[in-house]
């Protein structure tokens, strides 16, 4: 079975990656990051999946769109409520695409940071998969964190600071938790 992942970086796909070979599915990365800012931070992790997938041959589809501006007029004004957006904007394009060229299954590795909400991830991943007619390959890969940022670390991938957007950059210097 193939999935289509969608991959927000590579530290968080190496064990997600691993996870779903090992359950003998076959992941297809999917790079759909319009929040990540600034565009030197975008690179750096696009770049960075790029070496990963090619490193252990998989396959990588790139919708590439630094998206700066349409990231912020989507969550303006409600700028507290900005990872519904965020979440919905990747994953509706994941899944999109994934009906579009005949995927039937599709999951996202921003399950596997213990820093994002993972309820409204599964949420609106399960919404979207009934929207498209397509299934959400649901895995809390939450406890494989630590173990994948170490395996990272150890490939020598770059190892970003913050989740992307330019708000979670800010609440990283401010000391917030969000």
């Amino acid at each position: 079975m193939k999935v289509l992942l969608h991959s927000c970086c590579a530290p968080c796909s190496v064990n997600c990656v691993e996870n779903l070979l090992g359950e003998g599915v076959t992941p297809v990365l999917f790079w759909y990051n319009p929040n990540i800012h600034p565009v030197t931070e975008y690179r750096s992790r696009k770049e960075t999946l790029i070496g990963f997938a090619g490193d252990r041959n998989l396959d990588l589809i790139i919708a590439d769109e630094y998206g700066l501006r349409p990231f912020i007029q989507g969550i303006y004004p409600d700028f507290d409520r900005r990872c519904a957006f965020c979440y919905r904007l990747r994953l509706e394009k994941t899944v999109r695409y994934g009906a579009e060229q005949g995927f039937t299954c599709f999951s996202t590795t921003l399950l596997i940071s213990p820093y994002q909400d993972h309820d409204l991830i599964r949420e609106t991943a399960q919404a979207l998969a009934v929207q498209y007619g397509m299934t959400f390959v649901y895995r809390d890969w939450r406890p494989l964190f630590r173990q994948g940022r170490e395996t990272a670390r150890n490939l020598g991938l770059y190892m970003q600071k913050y989740c992307g957007c330019i708000f979670s950059e800010e609440d990283r210097y401010a000391g917030s938790n969000r």
